[in-house]
């Protein structure tokens, strides 16, 4: 197990609001609305289904019982519903909700190690629109690989799990060298954060290809992960390249 605790990276210059807003607002909708994680109709009508999003459509279809592969027990799972925003918008909508209290404690745990910094460096509204940018692009990843690689297209996907990897991916290209605090079973290590996040990456294409080959059941979008990181890798550089100018003007009075 291997889980980030924290990073060195303290030296912002500005109060995260909009971080600390996504953070409550996905704790809001994850109690409230989804009423932890107990209220199936609402969780279901407004989770990203792939088959919806390619069609364009409301897609309904009858409760079934499935055996959990994690624990061999019978589970009654609910059938699609009809939803009562455009499908496409589901693509926002399923970037607040949750599927359990882990899935929810480790995306905010995240967010709030890498985000702030991120935050830092865009400016409050450049962080919002890149974290929901992120997170939509992550969510038509999630799409395309279910169609590509013949995954169900009428399972529902759901959580921040792709807008925050696109953050992971920011901050890779913002801070390399930050020191980021892992917890590795009974040990806290601190490496940069080029290694906390490549190993991070890492084994979200191992797990992922595992997926594909039939050998993961956790039912983890990993394209969403993979898909949502490479966009914030790349999408960084359009939305902070005033920060890396100025950083690299520094670094370059700096060393002359």
């Amino acid at each position: 197990m291997v889980f980030p605790i924290g990073d060195d990276n303290r030296d912002r210059k500005t109060v995260p609001i909009v971080n600390y807003l996504l953070i409550a607002l996905n704790i809001f909708v994850y109690v409230y609305w989804q009423r932890l994680g107990m209220d199936n109709h609402f969780t279901y009508g407004y989770s990203a289904v792939p088959a919806e999003i390619l069609s364009g459509h409301d897609i309904i279809t009858q409760s079934v019982v499935q055996v959990n592969p994690a624990t061999g027990d019978a589970e009654r799972v609910p059938g699609l519903e009809v939803t009562n925003i455009p499908v496409f918008l589901t693509l926002f909508t399923s970037m607040f909700m949750h599927g359990g209290l882990a899935h929810i404690a480790g995306n905010m745990m995240y967010l709030w190690i890498f985000g702030d910094n991120v935050e830092d460096a865009l400016g409050h509204v450049k962080y919002l629109i890149f974290y929901l940018l992120c997170g939509m692009l992550a969510g038509l990843s999630h799409v395309f690989s279910t169609l590509v690689f013949g995954s169900s297209l009428l399972i529902p996907s759901l959580g921040a799990s792709g807008a925050i990897s696109g953050i992971l991916g920011a901050y890779l290209r913002l801070f390399p060298g930050k020191g980021v605090h892992l917890w590795i079973f009974f040990l806290i290590i601190s490496v940069p954060a080029f290694v906390a996040v490549g190993v991070w990456f890492v084994f979200q294409v191992v797990d992922g290809l595992g997926a594909l080959g039939g050998k993961e059941t956790s039912g983890v979008a990993y394209a969403a992960h993979i898909g949502g990181f490479i966009f914030g890798l790349l999408l960084i550089g359009v939305f902070a390249k005033d920060f890396i100018a100025r950083r690299r003007k520094a670094s370059g009075r700096r060393f002359r």
